[in-house]
Parts: structure tokens; C-alpha cells; sequence
């Protein structure tokens, strides 16, 4: 085929796949800006784009892009290498139009794929692969906040990014450019001035990622996104789908009256009937209880039912206990079971 077989035809593919990640690069830049500026805004884009059909395909069509554009560098790298043969073991200047950039964008690359799995491991695979799943955890996987918690008051997380956010500086800066060189436009009229868009496009981009990073960084230490008023009505409206999943009929009811409560008081009522289906269920082993399931059967049937929703309370008040850790606490932890996470 054409487009793998002959040199032209990676590089054009290349070429194709890197503008659809430039793409990408540049929408993940704006969403980091409304997490900033709006960050209730972006809890409602988060629950937008789970697992709906539209975010699958368009994830799966992302990870499609980053998989042949791996695939296609490292191919025109061996490639490259073939073809210079024992001439790249000689040692030789490099002419003054060769960007350093140029000669280790797999290198560079490299770097940036190592940034991108921490990444996903720290949102990805904790929000949408949950509801991929499934998985009932105490965080919403719609609660991007509070994952921009998790990871950003870890000291590791701003050092890690900044490295990833200078090889992209490098790998963007040459890519942009060359992918337009790849497909034929390159005369000297042009080429200086797309170096030119792609140095200040490039620089724009990074930039700002640097300054969301340590502006995250710094409210995550303040505890703003487990404090924040606005944040915290919001996060009690997302305990509401986990109430309907296994409370039946009685889910109508305890979902009316949690909207209309203030979060302090469904703190509370929350804490109150998990301490009462703890009690219930602490009894379901006593000879008595167990003389009286064999007596009713249906009494079995209700004591898997309230177990299912004991489990629902207990991730409610394990992500209640998280929030209000800030309020008394200097250092938050995370939810049980969650620490020791890379976030």
C-alpha cells in the first residue's frame, strides 16, 4: 500500500495525524481553561463527555490517531536509519539548518507517550474506563475537580508535567511545520512564516499549560476544589445517580429530598442512614436473625437489598469524608482504598 510502502506516504500520514493532534492538544488546552475559570462548568463537560457513544468513539478514534502516529514515526526512523547506514556512526557537525528538535523528535516522543500514560492513569482510567466498567467508586468519575485534586496535591505531579509539557514545546514546534513541509508546502515564501505560527502557536499552548499546572497545583494545596461551596451543591447532585442505580422505588423519594437539601444537611442524613443499615446488617448474624430468614424467606431477599445499599451509603459518606477532611485537616487523604494511587 501506497501510504505505508513508500516514504512519501508515511510522511503523509504523519503529517495527517499530527495536524489531528494538534487539534486535540489545542481543545485539552480550552478545557484546562474552563477548569480554571468555571470549574463547576467543567464537571458538567466531564459528565458530558463519559461514557456516552459520541465520547467512546471519539477516545477510541484519539488513541486510533496516537497509535499510527507512533507506529509511522517509528517506522520513517528505521527507515532514516537504513538508509544513512554506517554514516550515523561518523562523527560529524551538524549543519546550522538541522534543528536539534529535528534529529531526536523519537526521543521526544518517547517522553511525551511516558507523560500521556501518568496522565491517563490519573484521569482517564479514574473517569471514563470507570464507567466503562462499571465500577462503583467513592470519587463520581464526572467529578473532574476532584481528580485535579488527587493528582495535583501530590509534589511529584507539577515536576513530572513540566517535563512533559517542554518536550511537547520541542516535539510541536518542529512537527508543526514539518507536517505542512510533508505534504508539498514548502516554498521560501511560506516555510519561514509557518515557523514562525508554529513557534508562537506552540509557545501559546505550552504556556498555558504551565501556568493551568501550577494554577491547579496551588488550589489543590488550598484544598479549594473539596471546599468550594459551588463545587460541593454540585458534587451532592452526583451522589443522586448513584442512590437510583440500587434503591428501586425508593429512589424517586431519597433523590427529591436530596436535591432539595442544603449539602451540610444531606452530610448528614447521608452519615445517619448508613449508621442504621450498619446497625440492621451488624444483626443479620446473630441466631436469632438467621432463625428468623429460614422462617421468611422473603427476609433473605431484603437483607441482599439493604447490603447493596449499605455498600451505596458507605461510598457516600467515604467521598463526604474526603470533602470535609479539608475543613479541620492541614493534609487531606484520599478516599480509603485510594491511597498510594499515582494521582
Amino acid at each position: 500500500m501506497w501510504l505505508s510502502n513508500s516514504s512519501v506516504g508515511r510522511k503523509l500520514v504523519m503529517a495527517i495525524t499530527g495536524a489531528c493532534l494538534v487539534l486535540f492538544v489545542t481543545f485539552h488546552c480550552l478545557m484546562n481553561a474552563v477548569a480554571i475559570c468555571w470549574p463547576a462548568a467543567y464537571n458538567s463537560i466531564c459528565e458530558f463527555l463519559g461514557a456516552n457513544w459520541y465520547a467512546l468513539i471519539a477516545s477510541a478514534g484519539l488513541a486510533l490517531l496516537i497509535l499510527i502516529h507512533i507506529i509511522y514515526a517509528v517506522m520513517l526512523t528505521l527507515q532514516n536509519r537504513k538508509a544513512r547506514g554506517s554514516e550515523r556512526y561518523a562523527i560529524s557537525k551538524k549543519p546550522a539548518s538541522v534543528e536539534w528538535s529535528s534529529q531526536n523528535m523519537l526521543v521526544l516522543g518517547i517522553v511525551i507517550l511516558a507523560f500521556l500514560v501518568v496522565h491517563l492513569i490519573q484521569f482517564w482510567a479514574k473517569m471514563q474506563l470507570q464507567e466503562i466498567r462499571g465500577v462503583d467508586e467513592a470519587l463520581p468519575p464526572a467529578a473532574g475537580t476532584l481528580f485535579i485534586q488527587g493528582a495535583f496535591q501530590q509534589p511529584w505531579t507539577l515536576i513530572v508535567y513540566g517535563i512533559g509539557f517542554i518536550a511537547l514545546w520541542f516535539h510541536l514546534n518542529h512537527g508543526f511545520w514539518s507536517m505542512f513541509q510533508s505534504i508539498g508546502w514548502n516554498n521560501t515564501n511560506w516555510m519561514p512564516r509557518l515557523k514562525k505560527i508554529g513557534l508562537w502557536w506552540t509557545t501559546i499552548v505550552v504556556a498555558c499549560f504551565f501556568a493551568q499546572g501550577i494554577v491547579f497545583t496551588v488550589k489543590a494545596h488550598e484544598k479549594y476544589y473539596l471546599t468550594n461551596e459551588t463545587l460541593r451543591e454540585q458534587y451532592k447532585d452526583m451522589v443522586i445517580p448513584m442512590i437510583e442505580k440500587d434503591f428501586g422505588p425508593d429512589a424517586a423519594q431519597l433523590s427529591m429530598q436530596i436535591k432539595m437539601m442544603p449539602y451540610e444537611q444531606m452530610s448528614a442524613m447521608m452519615r445517619q442512614n448508613e449508621q442504621g443499615l450498619k446497625q440492621a446488617l451488624d444483626q443479620v448474624p446473630t441466631p436469632e436473625f438467621q432463625e428468623q430468614m429460614k422462617a421468611n424467606p422473603q427476609l433473605a431477599e431484603q437483607v441482599e437489598k439493604a447490603k447493596e445499599q449499605y455498600k451505596v451509603f458507605e461510598n457516600v459518606v467515604k467521598l463526604l469524608d474526603y470533602l470535609e477532611s479539608a475543613d479541620d485537616k492541614p493534609n487531606t487523604q484520599l478516599p480509603a482504598g485510594m491511597a498510594g494511587q499515582p494521582y
